[in-house]
């Protein structure tokens, strides 16, 4: 274990102390922390569209000056529903004592509705005034935006980290294997002790890079604002996309450098790594496909599935409620299928490693003994 994380040190420090490396930290979290501030800076004035059911018009246009407000008149609650149920309105007023809305009213829309009410009926009355009643016609739809869009940032984002993570994993043993090294290395040390270091020190980059981008997220999400909108349970689905990068990140970077070890020149990776560089962009599609389906039957199924599971799952859980029986068994299946693939890259990657020259065929290494 002591050689393990001793080649694990190695890779890290060797690679954190690039220029390459911390430019690219700098620049992810750049970009995150714009992302986080679009909303607020591309976004126009508040736009409300308010209904009445036998009922005076708040003042809302005079406590919030810069937005824009348009008012309809219905003839009855049932009239004014099915506006609301057709994304014709915001909310309703009805007898000036209670409010419809579909789902959960907005925040900033339901503290005007109240501070206006309160103000309106002050003026004429002076008495203590009963605050206006919040009735939803339809589901609590209020966070599915959010969800959706923290969906796809989460499918970006494992993406690019576990392909990118996959792929240094695969330069990394073929400049070794090309250069030699590994030769003198496995001198003194096993060749599963050198695999699983390189991608034990390659994950913790991963998960540095991943760290990186859901702090800084988070905290300007807070700072901007657009943290209000996040759904119960964000800490949750924050602490899966951690496991299921692991989870996903060992399944595919030990194929990697299973794959890398048949070849000694860089000009072979991306051919080697072909088969397995198409079963990431497969999987990226489904869970893609899951952001707007999260509970039909393809991202159901697939988020069940090794390696598909690895993206797909985190995205369900982002995008909309899963069960935790369907978590727990894709988990374990998951991990079922990385330890499978463990030991068939430690197989693979010990057959071939010396093998220097021409590339080496994988039938053949599985036939060696």
């Amino acid at each position: 274990m002591n050689t393990l994380m001793l080649v694990a040190r190695r890779e890290i420090t060797t690679q954190i102390r690039t220029k390459a490396f911390v430019i690219g930290l700098f620049v992810t979290a750049v970009l995150v922390a714009a992302v986080a501030f679009a909303p607020k800076l591309m976004g126009g004035p508040d736009e409300y569209t308010l209904g009445t059911v036998h009922s005076q018009q708040l003042p809302v246009q005079a406590a919030a000056p810069d937005a824009k407000i348009e008012w309809r008149a219905f003839p009855d609650e049932a009239a004014a529903r099915k506006a609301l149920l057709d994304g014709d309105v915001d909310a309703v007023l009805v007898d000036g004592a209670k409010v419809l809305t579909d789902g959960k009213i907005e925040s900033e829309l339901g503290v005007l509705l109240q501070s206006t009410h309160r103000e309106a009926k002050l003026g004429a009355s002076g008495v203590r005034i009963e605050p206006l009643q919040m009735q939803s016609v339809g589901a609590d739809t209020r966070y599915q935006e959010a969800r959706t869009g923290i969906a796809v940032v989460l499918t970006l984002v494992l993406f690019m980290l576990i392909i990118g993570q996959a792929m240094m994993v695969a330069m990394g043993v073929v400049e070794e294997k090309g250069s030699r090294i590994v030769e003198i290395l496995l001198t003194s040390i096993r060749p599963w002790q050198l695999l699983g270091g390189k991608i034990i020190g390659l994950g913790v980059l991963g998960l540095i890079n991943l760290g990186t981008i859901l702090v800084v997220g988070i905290a300007a999400s807070f700072v901007s604002g657009v943290a209000v909108d996040f759904p119960p349970g964000t800490p949750g689905i924050v602490a899966g996309v951690l496991v299921w990068f692991v989870l996903g990140y060992a399944f595919f970077a030990t194929l990697s450098a299973a794959l890398a070890s048949l070849v000694s020149r860089q000009e072979e990776v991306g051919n080697v790594m072909s088969p397995l560089t198409m079963l990431i962009m497969v999987s990226y599609f489904i869970a893609f496909y899951a952001t707007a389906e999260p509970t039909g039957t393809l991202a159901t199924i697939m988020s069940l599935l090794p390696p598909f599971s690895s993206m797909v799952m985190p995205v369900r859980m982002a995008a909309a409620e899963v069960p935790l029986w369907e978590i727990g068994l894709s988990m374990a299946l998951m991990a079922g299928a990385v330890v499978a693939v463990l030991s068939f890259g430690a197989k693979v990657y010990e057959r071939a490693v010396l093998r220097t020259g021409a590339r080496v065929r994988l039938g053949e290494v599985l036939r060696a003994k």
